[in-house]
C-alpha cells in the first residue's frame, strides 16, 4: 500500500500537504518527521523532491506570491482611473486570496526567522507598497475623500482583505458568499472612500 502511495506521489501533492501541516503547526513547528507522516511516505522519498521543508516554504511562498503580482500585470490593473484600478487589485486580490488559500494564509503567516521567510516578506511589502501607491494615486486624482489619511486607510483595507485568511472556508462546489466576497470587499471599502464626483 505505501508502496503505492509513493508511486503515484508528485512535487505538487507533497506540497499541499506541506502547507496544511505547516499552517496547522506553523513553519517552526514542522519537523520532516512531521511532513513524511502527514505524507505517508519516507523522509527520502521527500528528499528525492526537495532539499527540505525550506525549499517547500519558497515553493508555497513563491505561489501565492506569483498570483498576487500577476493581478498587477492584468488589463484592469493598468488602464484607467486610479480608482478603477485600485478597485479591480482590490477585487482580484480577495479573487486569489479565496483560490490559493492555503498559500496565501502561509504567506501571511511567515515571520522572517529564515531567509526564504525574509525574502517572502520582503515581497510582501513590495506588493503593499505597490497597492498603496495606486490609493495615493486615486487620493492625488481627487476620486478619495481627503478627510481620511491614506496611510490608514491603506493599513485598513489590507487588514479587511488578509482577515479573510482567518474565517473564510470554501465550500465544496462553490458557494454564493464566494462568488460575491470580492465584490463585497469592494463595495464596503470604496463606498466609505469615494467622493460623491467619483460615484
Amino acid at each position: 500500500m505505501t508502496t503505492a502511495k509513493r508511486d503515484t506521489y508528485t512535487p505538487e501533492t507533497l506540497l499541499t500537504v506541506a502547507v496544511q501541516i505547516f499552517n496547522e503547526r506553523g513553519y517552526d513547528g514542522t519537523s520532516m518527521e512531521h511532513l513524511s507522516k502527514a505524507a505517508g511516505i519516507s523522509k527520502s522519498s521527500i528528499y528525492h523532491h526537495v532539499s527540505g521543508k525550506e525549499e517547500l516554504l519558497r515553493r508555497a511562498v513563491s505561489r501565492a506570491l506569483d498570483s498576487l503580482f500577476a493581478v498587477l500585470d492584468e488589463a484592469g490593473a493598468q488602464r484607467g482611473r486610479a480608482i478603477e484600478r485600485i478597485e479591480y487589485v482590490t477585487r482580484r486580490t480577495v479573487e486569489v486570496l479565496m483560490a490559493e488559500l492555503p498559500y496565501v494564509t502561509l504567506l501571511l503567516r511567515v515571520r522572517g526567522n529564515t531567509k526564504t521567510e525574509r525574502w517572502a516578506l520582503d515581497r510582501r511589502r513590495e506588493f503593499d507598497q505597490r497597492v498603496s501607491d495606486l490609493l495615493k494615486a486615486a487620493a492625488a486624482d481627487g476620486d478619495l475623500r481627503t478627510d481620511v489619511d491614506i496611510r490608514l486607510v491603506t493599513r485598513l483595507l489590507f487588514g479587511m482583505v488578509n482577515s479573510l485568511v482567518e474565517w473564510y472556508r470554501p465550500h465544496p462546489g462553490g458557494s454564493p458568499e464566494g462568488g460575491q466576497l470580492a465584490e463585497t470587499v469592494v463595495r464596503l471599502a470604496f463606498d466609505g472612500l469615494r467622493t460623491e464626483e467619483a460615484s
